[in-house]
């Protein structure tokens, strides 16, 4: 395998591969019997904690209008609760329930437990440079 050193090279190659990588594991989601998008917004809630519509909004990158649905569908389903928010009276924040944090951690298991499976295929060598690509990736996800 040639390496890549052209930044547009690299940066088509690892689009490629981190989609195809999220496909692969995504369909351990399908046994929640919850959509994508539902999924997704209550990771954020699980993972990063309560917070406003507008900022969950923000951070799924959709209107507040669409958030305002997957949100009413979440709360029927049990999986977030709409509380009022402590430094504003008017405003309310969302947050997981304990039946949606197990939903999600088991989802985040069954993830994992796919992709060991697929990592113990790998030489030692090949996983060594997985782990230093994935520190790359995490640097690259938080510059801005």
């Amino acid at each position: 395998m040639a390496a890549r050193s052209h930044s547009l090279e690299v940066a088509t190659a690892l689009h490629r591969a981190a989609i195809r990588l999220l496909r692969a594991v995504r369909v351990a989601d399908d046994e929640t019997g919850v959509s994508a998008p539902k999924l997704s917004a209550l990771s954020v809630l699980t993972f990063g904690g309560a917070m406003s519509l507008t900022a969950l909004a923000r951070a799924e990158q959709v209107t507040p209008a669409t958030m305002s649905k997957l949100i009413t569908d979440l709360e029927a389903e049990g999986l977030v609760a709409k509380r009022a928010d402590r430094e504003d009276k008017r405003g309310l924040r969302i947050e997981v329930t304990a039946r949606g944090r197990a939903l999600m951690e088991e989802g985040r298991k069954r993830r994992l437990a796919l992709l060991q499976k697929r990592l113990a295929k790998l030489s030692r060598d090949e996983r060594v440079l997985l782990d230093q690509a994935a520190e790359i990736m995490l640097k690259l996800s938080s510059e801005t």
